[in-house]
């Protein structure tokens, strides 16, 4: 069961977007699989103090997505395959160093110093 007591809502970005890229996150890092149950869009709202409607909003989205299947009274589970998780893969990454680019150039950074001091951090951590 995709366990969802670990997302940490912020006031900036719409709740049903945030379990949305709480789940790509997973995904990616291995810790959600193909096949894997969700809780019902009650638990969810329960667990995350939030009204079922966002559930519910959250649960289509994703549906639309591909990377999750409902089934009649199946509940609804994970899919992905290469495909999806390629996009998801491919869209996570684009937006991460979308945002840094555009913190960067934000506090007028110079390509060089950023591109330096990722070289140099990249071996750190």
């Amino acid at each position: 069961m995709v366990d969802f007591s670990g997302l940490q809502l912020n006031h900036r970005d719409p709740v049903y977007l945030q379990i949305a890229s709480y789940t790509k996150k997973r995904i990616l890092a291995g810790r959600i699989s193909d096949g894997d149950l969700l809780p019902s869009r009650r638990e969810i709202a329960a667990i995350l103090g939030i009204n079922p409607n966002t559930a519910q909003k959250a649960f289509r989205y994703m549906e639309e997505e591909g990377y999750v299947i409902t089934t009649g009274n199946t509940g609804s589970r994970i899919h992905v395959d290469e495909k999806i998780h390629s996009r998801i893969e491919t869209e996570m990454t684009e937006d991460m160093v979308r945002e840094f680019i555009q913190s960067a150039k934000d506090i007028n950074l110079s390509f060089k110093k950023v591109f330096d001091l990722i070289s140099h951090m990249w071996e750190e951590i």
